[in-house]
């Protein structure tokens, strides 16, 4: 598709505007979407099965069940609310999802059925820009014995109960959704809306003694905000983002420990800030991941997007030992987050259940969106190996490989009787699924000045601008199944002179993850990774966990890397508890499970014994074959992302007792 408005291609975290970043923002910057395209290899079916199955599906289940909302909205039809009021934001990332596909597979029926929506969405806001359509037609819940609704999601009037409401949450998506649709339609009717919603926040929220202080019970609003601002250049939108980050923390007490709101009325104690929604002290002081998974990451990226927009280094500071604390010891083997079921929560440290494990979709997604912002921020290979980890392993898993249905958490181990689900009452996982695949391969490059970054491998061509001039590569490769990657590179001239800087994987050289959380028990070495530059043997230089290749290029330079791939067994820091005695199963970045559906119906409490050996193989699923390792004892593994495809309630494991 062929753009002639001067299309901006906005990422989850940084806008590359004709491939310049703005003044301001992070010092690295990502492929443009539509510089980026994907030729075959493992991740074309997947993007195809998210544009043809995934987008379709969520439309449809989101015209059962939520799109009524905003037609009954438009119409002022008051008592015919249906569902749950954060419903709304399930619209918003559909259609965001929607515009990514849009941008690289343009569809007039496509874009004739969003932009019906927007229309409906449009007439649904209140004049004053006010955008929540439980409350607009008058929804208030299920009342309890004591007249309060269940659900605790609205207060009597607007932002009476910021804390348990979604309206600033629903918003956020809101504008992510519109600046999406911005960059792949150029039309601004969905911005619009959005603007509006903004400038009334804008006024309603602040430091001014008019204004309430309260801040969004579901962090999505300031990293959303700051993406606004990106698209329209209004500082108003980033100053209103830093607001909120900067107001966590910061209830008000009285002296005998009672919380009030802005009015001076008492809040209840169970209403009351606390580490659930990361509320518990101010940001800049927090160094521990705690409380709802998903709202803490989201919070850290709005954390670091407030920070290299408005050069807050202090907020830098916090989400550097948060990260630390995350992948030391809170992280799951499978690239996601969030321990416990109650409370969606990251648990204590170490604590890692396996059949337990609540591991959200969404919060793989959040993890993966920080760790992509941490790489923009400081350019360590550290962060992309996370954030591979969760891509391929915590994220794929939360959908089937037909692509209509889901996981919402994804455990690692399982007696049999879990299966995934075509729909859910709380849908957010499906919808954040069709919204982030199609920005994976701007995750795959990126650019600081005149260098060009390959972070990612998979079989694609890429245009980067770099100081320079404009830089063509091409990878041909079958990773995450193989360890060898061509990569072709074009020049901007014959002799430009550029650094070309190659991710060397942490699973590679001896460390899966960037702690001692979990360790190869034969640990690769450097030596696992070779580069030949022509045909020739070239030194691996490592900077920040990249193989740095600087010299002057011609067009027909061939970059051949080489990455040893054996099975390796992973053992769990000796105080995860759930892991004593047991060793995982890993291939590159995949990490493989076993299921009932191969292995006799058993699973869950097959035995690997630590000497064992294993031989390729292939399973088919649905009319596929898919890698497969046998070990030699007998137990037959597949990759745990591909898990529950086949005969649905099996039983599975991925952490083996070694012995009995």
């Amino acid at each position: 598709m062929k753009h002639n408005i001067g299309v901006q291609i906005v990422t989850f975290a940084a806008v590359v505007v004709a491939g310049v970043v703005l003044a301001g923002d992070y010092p690295h910057s990502p492929a443009a979407l539509t510089n980026v395209t994907v030729k075959g290899g493992f991740w074309l079916p997947r993007f195809e099965t998210n544009r043809l199955v995934t987008l379709k599906t969520d439309f449809e289940k989101c015209e059962e069940s939520r799109i009524p909302n905003f037609t009954n909205a438009a119409a002022r039809a008051w008592g015919t609310f249906k569902g749950i009021p954060y419903d709304d934001s399930d619209v918003y990332k559909v259609i965001e999802g929607a515009a990514y596909v849009f941008v690289l597979h343009p569809d007039a029926e496509l874009k004739s059925y969003v932009d019906g929506l927007v229309g409906w969405i449009a007439k649904a806001q209140e004049p004053d820009g006010y955008l929540y359509t439980a409350r607009t037609l008058g929804y208030w819940g299920e009342a309890r014995g004591n007249g309060r609704w269940s659900c605790q999601m609205m207060g009597p009037v607007r932002w009476s109960n910021c804390r348990h409401s979604h309206e600033l949450y629903n918003l956020g998506h809101l504008y992510e959704a519109a600046v999406a649709w911005l960059d792949a339609t150029g039309e601004r009717s969905l911005l619009d809306v959005a603007v509006r919603s903004a400038d009334l926040v804008r006024r309603t929220f602040g430091a001014d003694t008019t204004q309430l202080k309260d801040v969004p019970g579901h962090e999505e609003i300031e990293l959303a905000l700051c993406k606004l601002y990106r698209a329209t250049d209004e500082r108003r939108y980033l100053e209103l983002a830093r607001h909120f980050v900067a107001r966590r923390g910061h209830g008000a007490k009285s002296k005998d420990g009672k919380v009030f709101a802005p009015d001076g009325s008492l809040v209840e104690a169970e209403f009351a800030p606390d580490a659930y929604c990361q509320n518990h002290q101010p940001v800049v002081e927090q160094r521990e991941a705690v409380g709802h998974a998903v709202r803490a990451t989201y919070l850290y990226c709005g954390m670091a997007d407030v920070a290299a927009l408005a050069d807050r280094a202090d907020y830098v500071t916090a989400i550097d030992a948060i990260w630390e604390n995350v992948v030391q010891r809170k992280l799951a083997l499978n690239g996601s987050v969030g321990a416990r079921h109650k409370g969606e929560a990251f648990g204590s440290d170490y604590e890692l259940p396996n059949e337990t494990a609540y591991n959200e979709t969404c919060a793989a997604i959040g993890n993966a969106l920080w760790n992509w912002r941490m790489f923009l921020m400081h350019g360590e290979a550290k962060y992309i190996d996370v954030m591979e980890r969760a891509i391929y392993n915590g994220i794929l898993s939360g959908v089937s490989l037909s692509g209509d249905e889901f996981f919402y958490p994804n455990p690692l181990a399982s007696k049999g009787g879990y299966r995934r689900s075509k729909w859910f009452r709380t849908s957010c996982c499906p919808v954040n699924v069709v919204r982030f695949l199609p920005q994976v391969p701007q995750f795959a490059y990126a650019t600081r000045g005149n260098a060009a970054y390959v972070n990612l491998f998979m079989e694609s061509d890429a245009t980067l601008r770099i100081g320079c001039g404009e830089v063509r590569l091409s990878q041909n490769t079958e990773y995450p199944w193989s360890g060898a990657v061509r990569i072709s590179v074009t020049p901007p001239e014959d002799g430009a002179k550029f650094a070309l800087n190659v991710r060397v994987p942490g699973w590679c050289i001896g460390r899966p993850v960037p702690s001692d959380l979990y360790t190869q028990t034969v640990p690769g070495t450097m030596a696992d990774f070779t580069v030949k530059v022509n045909g020739k043997a070239v030194k691996v230089a490592l900077v920040k966990g990249y193989c740095v290749i600087e010299r002057k290029w011609k067009s027909d330079d061939v970059v051949e890397i080489a990455m040893n791939m054996p099975v390796r067994r992973i053992k769990a820091h000796e105080k995860v508890e759930a892991d004593r005695g047991r060793l995982a199963v890993e291939r590159g970045s995949i990490v493989f499970c076993a299921e009932g559906a191969d292995n006799g119906g058993k699973a869950f409490d097959a035995v690997i014994p630590a000497d064992a050996t294993f031989a390729d193989g292939t399973v088919e699923i649905g009319g596929k074959a898919y890698p497969s390792l046998k070990s030699s004892n007998g137990v037959t593994l597949i990759p745990y992302c591909i898990w529950d495809n086949r005969e649905p309630g099996n039983e599975m494991q991925t952490w083996f007792v070694s012995e009995r």
